[in-house]
């Protein structure tokens, strides 16, 4: 795996919550996005929602937009005849583990709750302030990204409500402006994503001690977790969500391990478009799952147009330099 920031490199292994506490060396991230499960896709990395939620229930309760959600209801019209079916969804779900040389209490996870640590992180997605009133679901209890129990960005604790923009990077302009000609009057596809997202450090109250010990394979008690998540996207995402939790090594409480997560849903409708783009010798590298895993011609960068599998190591390499830093 290529050599990551501030010294960190990234070790693939098959399952985080298996890698014993101490075993891993100085500056080292044990990773994986489960490319080689049976249940994964291996061409795009990605698994249906439906057996996500049915193999990982788990991951589902705690990784997805909130603990009930499901993949969202719309009306379609078929031969004249309206009837509801469900969007369907596909994730990509990557997992990390770390281990900073100090206890968990002396890491101030409120200095990392701003928007300069963000962009620190990802340079390429430019980010700004708006209030609970300017997020999108917030507004309309019928879209998807709807809280049912509370509304986004209002909280006790250490929360801000961010507006990001990420403007794809290299050849995907020029190709996005080439399909939207070919289109001509179709839906056009912009070439930038936009999405709002709440980060928080998560309230005491609200972990779950059994279950994110089971999630992590850390049995200690949480000392504490830092949670993003999208709750609105103009094209691709249905939602997203990156969780770092904080917890004392069982072989040395002077040790912090920390377990990151990294969830994205994609709308399963991206895929059918392969047949639009092959067509076009231009665009035949554009195909939507080639692009998301990062196999595309038209994948640079380092952020979201690298594929979702260079983004997600270099949004945990961002975290582990963050959280490393005194």
């Amino acid at each position: 795996a290529p050599a990551a920031a501030a010294g960190f490199r990234i070790q693939d292994v098959a399952d985080i919550a298996k890698v014993p506490p101490g075993s891993l060396p100085p500056g080292t991230i044990a990773f994986t996005d489960h490319r080689s499960d049976e249940l994964v896709d291996p061409k795009t990395g990605l698994i249906r929602f439906s057996d996500w939620a049915r193999a990982r229930p788990l991951q589902k309760q705690l990784l997805g937009l909130y603990p009930a959600y499901d993949e969202p209801s719309v009306t379609t019209t078929v031969n004249g005849v309206a009837k509801t079916v469900k969007r369907k969804l596909h994730m990509y779900v990557a997992e990390a583990k770390f281990e900073l040389a100090r206890a968990p209490g002396s890491v101030d996870l409120a200095r990392f709750a701003t928007l300069a640590t963000l962009e620190k992180m990802d340079p390429a997605i430019k980010h700004r302030l708006i209030g609970p009133n300017d997020v999108v679901p917030n507004k309309d209890a019928k879209l998807s990204g709807h809280h049912p129990t509370r509304r986004w960005c209002e909280n006790a604790t250490t929360v801000i409500c961010i507006q990001s923009r990420y403007q794809f990077e290299g050849k995907l302009p020029a190709a996005i402006m080439l399909l939207n000609k070919l289109r001509d009057s179709g839906k056009q596809v912009a070439d930038h994503i936009e999405f709002q997202s709440e980060l928080r450090i998560v309230p005491t109250e609200e972990i779950d001690q059994a279950a994110v010990a089971k999630l992590t394979g850390v049995d200690t008690p949480v000392a504490s977790a830092l949670e993003q998540t999208i709750v609105h996207a103009n094209q691709v995402m249905q939602f997203g969500k990156v969780l770092a939790v904080l917890q004392p090594s069982p072989a040395d409480p002077n040790r912090t391990i920390v377990s990151t997560f990294v969830a994205l849903a994609v709308e399963s409708d991206l895929f059918e478009k392969r047949k639009e783009l092959e067509g076009v010798p231009v665009l035949r590298n554009m195909v939507p799952a080639q692009v998301l895993a990062g196999n595309s011609s038209f994948n640079t960068g380092t952020s979201i147009s690298a594929g979702l599998p260079s983004y997600s190591r270099n949004r945990i390499e961002g975290i582990a330099t963050q959280l490393s830093a005194r």
